[in-house]
């Protein structure tokens, strides 16, 4: 992450100091889909696209997971940046990026369009074929991804089923707003008052989900659905970095009876688990936010049991 603002790089992304001290989000400002029409701007076509991603972003994390769950690995290539994120934001490694030859993500971005400004983030989905920037909304990659390359891989699961949409629209808006973010709410808060305003409702959210996963294996229906896999990359991440990091401190997912069973349930699928790299994760979040983490150091734990 970070910021391009008239071609100059910024590292304060998270700026609190015109909001109260409250994290606020910006919106990706890439918007285009991918469609199953042979004559749409971007079809949905095999060797075509590129996603770029961070083994350490759960936002990135969600798109990595329904490539997989949906049999894209041979339709849509994937690199992934390094871990650390330092003063020129995410990074290639020491091969590089694998498409476009570039050191920074930001370079992607202004490949794309040489006038960006906004925040560099990953996910990226690149056209290989147009030389440019399809999607850097994750919601929107996974829905793509989700219907529109059925035809070339003839896998018939469905994240998103018609008859679910609103239900699963219903939950995802308060997990995203008090659990997804809210960490990061709580996290890059820089006064008590915002830190408390996220605080108290991502763990009354948990203590929701708690309920409603004592009752059901799935947050929707009796199927997985994409709002799964929305929820699955913060829980997989909270104990071992939004407790402490974030201070996210009230409980664990290791409290939560239901909610473990339920994480562990996800992370015994291949889909889910193969995608996960906690090395890279706590490398990312404790080595890159040094206004939290100054001194830079990894902690060794927590110990982990996804079973």
């Amino acid at each position: 992450m970070g910021l391009l603002v008239n071609g100059e790089w910024h590292t304060d992304w998270y700026d609190t100091s015109k909001s109260g001290g409250k994290f606020e989000r910006s919106q990706a400002q890439f918007r285009n889909w991918i469609v199953a029409d042979p004559n749409a701007r971007f079809p949905a076509e095999a060797d075509r696209y590129h996603l770029y991603i961070s083994h350490a972003c759960p936002w990135a994390n969600r798109t990595a997971i329904v490539r997989k769950l949906k049999q894209l690995e041979e339709i849509v290539s994937i690199s992934a940046v390094e871990a650390f994120m330092g003063d020129q934001g995410w990074t290639f490694g020491p091969d590089g990026d694998p498409i476009n030859g570039k050191s920074f993500a930001y370079e992607i971005y202004t490949t794309a369009d040489p006038d960006y400004s906004g925040r560099v983030t990953v996910p990226i989905l690149w056209d290989k074929k147009l030389q440019t920037i399809v999607s850097n909304e994750s919601a929107e990659i996974i829905r793509m991804f989700n219907s529109e390359f059925t035809a070339l891989t003839d896998n018939r699961l469905d994240l998103y089923p018609t008859d679910l949409r609103a239900e699963i629209d219903a939950i995802n808006e308060p997990i995203y707003q008090k659990v997804n973010n809210g960490v990061y709410r709580c996290g890059f808060a820089t006064t008590q008052e915002a830190y408390e305003l996220a605080f108290h409702p991502l763990f009354d959210c948990l203590d929701e989900l708690e309920d409603r996963l004592s009752k059901q294996e799935y947050l929707v229906g009796s199927q997985l659905t994409e709002a799964d896999i929305r929820l699955f990359t913060t829980l997989v991440r909270f104990d071992a970095v939004y407790v402490s990091h974030f201070k996210c401190n009230k409980k664990r997912i290791a409290d939560y009876p239901a909610l473990s069973r339920y994480l562990c349930d996800l992370y015994h699928r291949n889909e889910f688990s193969s995608t996960i790299v906690m090395s890279e994760i706590k490398e990312h979040y404790y080595g890159s936010h040094e206004s939290i983490n100054p001194t830079r150091i990894v902690p060794i734990g927590p110990e982990l049991n996804f079973v």
